[in-house]
């Protein structure tokens, strides 16, 4: 599907970072921090920069296994809402993507998840290339504030774009209340 082909882009990204986005947990993010996921500029490619864990990587990317299993990242979103899409970048990441990944969520009205925090699959394992985006409708009405995000066993992903109808909770909010709702 090409860019021009995909028609939940025009929702807002609920998983960006300037909207305070942030990782809660990660498996692994021993070569690039699983932050820079949700950064709002086009993922880039620094040639010959290096770091204590070897090349710099615009994205997240984890160890290679040894064992069996699959690494995963808690996200809070930076605005809860409905999901109708999303957008798995592995740009620039060529031998160390992920074969396939997947998307489950949860709705916290405060706190974080935990071991008893029931889960959703919104997004079934998808087989991923590398350097390429890989753009999946979820269309899913149920409003979100985590994410987990699976990648099976392991890899770099550049960036993880989450677009959807943010949700708020009229009912917390007072009656002479300001809302500035030009900004979404």
């Amino acid at each position: 599907m090409n860019a021009y082909a995909v028609p939940f882009e025009k929702f807002v990204n609920l998983a960006d970072a300037r909207l305070g986005t942030r990782i809660i947990s990660v498996t692994d993010d021993w070569f690039a921090d699983a932050n820079r996921l949700f950064q709002p500029t086009p993922a880039v490619w620094k040639e010959g920069v290096f770091d204590d864990n070897g090349k710099w990587m615009d994205g997240w990317e984890s160890r290679r296994k040894r064992f069996e299993g699959y690494d995963s990242a808690v996200i809070r979103l930076g605005v809860p809402g409905s999901i109708k899409g999303v957008d798995i970048d592995t740009s620039f990441f060529t031998g160390n993507y992920p074969p396939s990944a997947s998307l489950e969520a949860c709705f916290l009205a405060s706190g974080e998840p935990d071991e008893h925090t029931q889960w959703v699959e919104v997004l079934s394992a998808v087989e991923l290339q590398g350097n390429s985006h890989h753009y999946h409708e979820i269309n899913h009405d149920q409003a979100f504030s985590h994410l987990r995000f699976n990648i099976y066993p392991d890899g770099g992903v550049a960036r993880l774009r989450v677009y959807g109808v943010p949700f708020r909770d009229w009912s917390a909010v007072g009656d002479n209340e300001q809302v500035d709702l030009a900004a979404p």
